[in-house]
Formats: C-alpha cells, structure tokens, sequence
C-alpha cells in the first residue's frame, strides 16, 4: 500500500478497524486483479489526507477476506461502503470521484 494514511483491513480485525472506530470509515473493497481499483487509489490517498482526522479510509482485499465481502454484499470490485458508528451510511460501486467525496463529506 503506498499510503501511509489508508488502513489495511482484514477479516479479523474488520469489528475493530471499521465498526469500532471513532471516526466515520469508508471501505474500499477492492482485489488484486481489479484494474479500476488501482487507478482510484491515489484518489484515496488525497482524500486519506485531505480528510485527516476527520475520517478513516480502509482497503479491504476482497480475495483474501471473503467474510467481510459476503456480509456486506460485495460483489463488483471496487465498491466503497461509509460505516459510522459502526453501521453501514453510505454505498458507491464503482470509481466516481464525485460520488465517493459525496459519501465522505455527508459522513
């Protein structure tokens, strides 16, 4: 990962990360193979800085982390969900900017 300000997420610690964080966290549920999560990155980590603070930004591997995927309903890569005190606010599928600072501004 190539920003320091993206969290890594995974299955086992998803509860702790995500829904018991005290700030609002938008989920990228991305995978590997997915050319589209890898061109909104850099996004992420502008938004990761831009919003330092004020909101938390986790990627989660789809491949490697199918509890988490299956429980949300994830099924097209990426998808961005917004979690605030630890429920689901906010979905975006796929890689709209505008959409994703939407969801994080209202957060």
């Amino acid at each position: 990962m190539s920003n320091e300000h993206l969290i890594n997420v995974t299955d086992s610690d998803f509860e702790d990360k995500v829904l018991n964080n005290q700030l609002p966290v938008l989920v990228d549920f991305w995978a590997e193979w997915c050319g589209p999560c890898k061109t909104i990155e850099p996004f992420l980590c502008e938004l990761a800085e831009e919003f330092k603070g004020r909101i938390a930004i986790a990627k989660l591997d789809t491949d490697k982390n199918q509890s988490s995927t299956s429980t949300y309903g994830v099924r097209s890569m990426p998808t961005f969900i917004m979690f605030k005190n630890g429920k689901q606010t906010g979905l975006q599928i796929g890689t709209n900017p505008n959409k994703i600072r939407e969801m994080i501004e209202k957060a």
